[in-house]
């Protein structure tokens, strides 16, 4: 079985330009927190309806839920700030400056740092940067510069260390949290544009679904490239789902999630959504996956 679609749940219409981006189911009560860049705001459903909606969030880019620090994280891209606050309706949100246009989120819950990956701005000098924020002060610690835009990131609790793609030069740059104040090392990537990214604990692999089309599976120790395979367009947001062994890929245009088997690196499925649908959310069970319809502004559920 790969995706079996069970229904859809309607979600604010845009009122600006943009649609949807980044997305995170909260575990405790199986709420999706979406952003919804065109409306500056985050929005929260469950499996029946719209529950709310959580706003003056500019520019809206990314949602990160932390379960065990009952905390959703947001990047707010037109501020130049995160959001923090616990969940759950009318939240108190605490903003944290931090670099040029964030957008990706990873979090070490043992030493309450919150990574803020900046996209940046090509006028503005030296604006490629990390943020590493102290979540218990609601401070920023330090800033890291990087080679060029950033994408997407993703936090190793074993190796205690985060990953972030970096679009050109394409590579992944690793950052120890137990120095949070400069770049560890580096790992090339042999495809143009490093973008969605997850990470299987138990091998030790990233995965990283790059602009070229191409799907990258890397050793994370060695960066060792495993594998390449091609993908169906240019790739977004990327989920591994664990208890089943696979990975979905999801592609704006045509509007198609790619589905692998992780075991062999082979794809299983491709199962259409709508055209611009980039973004989609994966329950931590793993027996749901969300896709983010931009046209229609609605989500797809999903069965695993």
């Amino acid at each position: 079985m790969t995706l079996a679609l069970t229904g859809h749940i309607s979600l604010p219409e845009h009122k600006g330009k943009g649609g949807f981006d980044h997305a995170a189911v909260h575990a405790a009560s199986g709420h999706v927190y979406v952003a919804h860049t065109a409306n500056d705001a985050v929005d929260v459903f469950d499996r029946q309806r719209h529950l709310f909606s959580i706003p003056n969030l500019s520019g809206v880019a990314g949602a990160l839920v932390s379960d065990e620090a009952q905390l959703i994280f947001s990047s707010n891209r037109a501020e130049n700030t995160v959001g923090i606050f616990a969940p759950g309706p009318d939240p108190e949100v605490t903003k944290v400056a931090v670099g040029v246009r964030p957008n990706g989120l990873a979090y070490d819950h043992g030493r309450k740092l919150l990574l803020a990956a900046n996209v940046g701005d090509p006028a503005i000098a030296h604006s490629y940067t990390l943020t590493m924020v102290d979540v218990g002060a609601r401070a920023t610690r330090s800033s890291i510069e990087v080679p060029g835009r950033t994408r997407w990131t993703v936090f190793d609790p074993d190796a205690e260390v985060f990953y972030v793609n970096i679009s050109d030069p394409a590579m992944i740059v690793v950052v120890d949290a137990k120095k949070p104040t400069e770049i560890a090392r580096t790992i090339p990537i042999p495809a143009a544009g490093p973008h969605g990214l997850d990470f299987d604990g138990a091998t030790r692999r990233l995965f990283c679904a790059c602009d070229a089309g191409v799907l990258v599976t890397l050793d994370a120790r060695s960066g060792k490239v495993l594998d390449e395979a091609p993908l169906g367009g240019v790739p977004d947001v990327l989920f591994f789902n664990r208890q089943r062994q696979q990975l979905y890929v999801a592609i704006g245009d045509p509007g198609v999630i790619d589905v692998f088997s992780t075991s062999d690196m082979k794809k299983i499925a491709t199962i259409k959504t709508e055209p611009g649908a980039h973004t989609t959310a994966l329950s931590p069970a793993g027996d749901r996956l969300y896709a983010f319809l931009p046209h229609t502004h609605r989500a797809a559920i999903y069965e695993t």
